[in-house]
C-alpha cells in the first residue's frame, strides 16, 4: 500500500469516526432534551442543531472521498443513567468532550481545509463542555480520553 493511500484511508477512518460521534451526540442530546431544566433548553437546543448539522456535513465527506456514510445505530447506551436535570446537564459534557476527542483524530488524520474544519468542530465542542460542566482541561481531546477507547457511546443492543 502507498503512503498516499495509507493517509487518506486513515484519514477516511477519521471521519467515520466523527461521523459516528455525532450521532451518538445527535442521540444523546434527546435524552439531554428531555431531561435538562426550562433554563438550559435553549443552549441543548442550539448543541442538537450544531451536532445535526455536523453529522450531516460529515456523511458529505465520507461521501467525497468515495466512502458510505456510516449509519447511526437505533440506540446508544447512555455512560451514567440520565434520570434529571443535573444527570442531563453532566451527560451533555460528555457527549462534548468524547466529540472533542474524536475530532482530535480528526485533526491528526487530515490536512488543509479538512484540518482545519475538525480543528473549529474540536474546539466548539470544548467550548461547550466547558459550559456545561464549568470545568476545563488544558488540551481538550487529548489527554482526557485515555479512559474511553473510541470516544463515543456504544451502541446498544
Amino acid at each position: 500500500m502507498s503512503e498516499t493511500r495509507g493517509t487518506e484511508d486513515g484519514e477516511l477512518r477519521a471521519l467515520q469516526a466523527a461521523l459516528a460521534a455525532e450521532h451518538a451526540a445527535v442521540y444523546g442530546y434527546g435524552v439531554v432534551g428531555g431531561r435538562v431544566g426550562k433554563e438550559r433548553r435553549a443552549e441543548a437546543r442550539t448543541a442538537y442543531d450544531a451536532h445535526r448539522a455536523r453529522r450531516d456535513a460529515l456523511a458529505r465527506a465520507v461521501r467525497d472521498t468515495g466512502g458510505a456514510p456510516v449509519a447511526a445505530a437505533a440506540g446508544y447506551a447512555l455512560p451514567f443513567p440520565v434520570p434529571d436535570a443535573a444527570a442531563a446537564v453532566r451527560l451533555a459534557a460528555e457527549l462534548e468532550g468524547r466529540v472533542a476527542g474524536v475530532y482530535a483524530d480528526l485533526v491528526r488524520a487530515s490536512a488543509g481545509d479538512r484540518r482545519r474544519g475538525a480543528a473549529e468542530a474540536m474546539r466548539e465542542a470544548a467550548v461547550r463542555s466547558v459550559r456545561w460542566s464549568g470545568e476545563s482541561v488544558a488540551f481538550p481531546g487529548l489527554a482526557e480520553r485515555g479512559g474511553t477507547a473510541s470516544g463515543t457511546p456504544a451502541p446498544s443492543a
